[in-house]
């Protein structure tokens, strides 16, 4: 009865997808233009955007400069004159962020159509040639993939990302295009594994970062911040824009004020979380690290949200006695659970003792000798054993090399680590 009901009348997502049909037509005609464009007057046309969008909400933006220098200036401001400004402030704040969305909707298809082009021609080029601006020459000087050679600069389209060579070999297609507008319009998009969730997150982060506002793409550990910064950055940093890594920095640091000034900024749902704790305690405006949260997207939204739940800041009184009580009745089976992975831990750490004497980079001994030393520093991080062998030479790059390889794809692989273990120790999160 429900698949025949079905035939007439559609589900929400296919109607919702429907609905944004209209949308990928223009796209797709604006692709049609943007695909002849040179390589300079694609990369010219971020430039064009933050200019359109400049002079559409210019006239909000400086009074709102101006009130705020107002407030700056006069400080014994009277305290009603003062709640004016604030309540003024906010309304112009609302009216700019409103026309914002509106001419960002106006510009969405000629801009997916930008970062479209640039996939293409990133996958079909080793190089790409462009006149050479500020920008590049400092990208150059940190940047592998970069090079400049007088007035022309030269992205090679294959980079160092999460500690691995990349090849670019991506193109938006039209299901990853409705997508970036699912997401530009703040809703969850459901996407099954292949379908290219991160290249698709870099359709509606480039239009949302044109404003200069900021963007935030929050994601589930810091190996997944870190390498979609460097992953899907070079596509961002060709068109001028600049992204950081929180998580790459100090907490409360210049470097970390600075990340968070970029265009885009990548980081741990952690790190995000707590650093506006710590901002809501600080004291003065030049302690603060974020600026006014303007667009952010949640990668693994249900792992985020749900599954690796926590409260970062729990304030509690006294508690009772119940929780000394279950620690008195578990205690003893506790114990048991230890003392058995402890003699597995010791067992595999010789074991891999054994296979990484005399090995060779490259070696199945090697493979295997660093699964056995992550499964024992994720069995018992603490011991003693482990953590002096680890101190040797080589044995803690290899572990981490390891770790790097089963925690891609959102960890999709750690299992074959962990399943042979009692327990899982994440110190990290501080769990077992």
């Amino acid at each position: 009865m429900v698949s025949f009901f079905r035939k007439f009348f559609k589900t929400k997502s296919q109607r919702d997808v429907k609905s944004l049909l209209p949308s990928l037509t223009k796209i797709k005609e604006a692709y049609e233009i943007i695909k002849d464009l040179s390589n300079d007057e694609l990369r010219a046309k971020t430039a064009e955007f933050r200019e359109t969008i400049w002079e559409y909400i210019s006239v909000e933006e400086t009074h709102i400069a101006s009130l705020k220098a107002r407030l700056d200036v006069k400080y014994d401001m009277d305290v009603a004159e003062k709640e004016s400004i604030y309540k003024e402030l906010d309304e112009l704040e609302k009216l700019s962020y409103e026309k914002t969305q509106d001419i960002l909707n106006k510009i969405l298809p000629e801009a997916f159509a930008v970062m479209k082009e640039t996939g293409r021609r990133f996958k079909e080029n080793e190089k790409i040639e462009v006149t050479a601006n500020d920008f590049d020459r400092e990208l150059a000087a940190t940047r592998a993939h970069v090079e400049v050679k007088g007035d022309k600069a030269y992205y090679n389209n294959s980079w160092v990302a999460g500690g691995n060579t990349i090849t670019w070999d991506m193109v938006h297609y039209d299901v990853q295009l409705i997508g970036g507008i699912v997401l530009h319009e703040g809703k969850i998009a459901e996407m099954a594994t292949g379908e290219g969730k991160t290249l698709v997150a870099t359709l509606p982060v480039y239009l949302n970062a044109l404003p200069g506002k900021g963007v935030h793409i929050i994601t589930v550990n810091d190996y997944l911040a870190r390498r979609d910064s460097e992953w899907m950055g070079v596509l961002y940093e060709f068109h001028g824009l600049r992204v950081d890594c929180i998580d790459k920095h100090e907490s409360n640091s210049p470097a970390r004020r600075s990340a968070y000034q970029a265009d885009i900024t990548y980081g741990t749902n952690n790190e995000f979380g707590f650093d506006y704790l710590r901002d809501n305690m600080a004291r003065g405006v030049e302690d603060l690290v974020q600026r006014q949260h303007n667009y952010s997207i949640v990668d693994e939204v249900d792992s985020v949200l749900i599954d690796d739940a926590r409260t970062p800041l729990i304030i509690s009184g006294p508690t009772s006695m119940g929780d000394k009580q279950e620690f008195e009745t578990f205690k003893s089976e506790v114990q048991k659970l230890y003392n058995a992975q402890r003699q597995l831990v010791t067992k595999m750490l010789a074991e891999a003792k054994t296979l990484l004497e005399g090995t060779t980079p490259g070696q199945e001994n090697e493979k295997k000798g660093g699964e056995l030393l992550l499964r024992c520093h994720h069995g018992l991080p603490k011991n003693k054993a482990l953590i002096k062998f680890l101190s040797e030479p080589g044995m803690k790059a290899l572990m981490q090399k390891t770790e790097n390889f089963y925690m891609q794809e959102q960890s999709k692989h750690m299992h074959i680590i962990d399943d042979e273990l009692f327990f899982v120790i994440e110190e990290k999160n501080n769990s077992v």
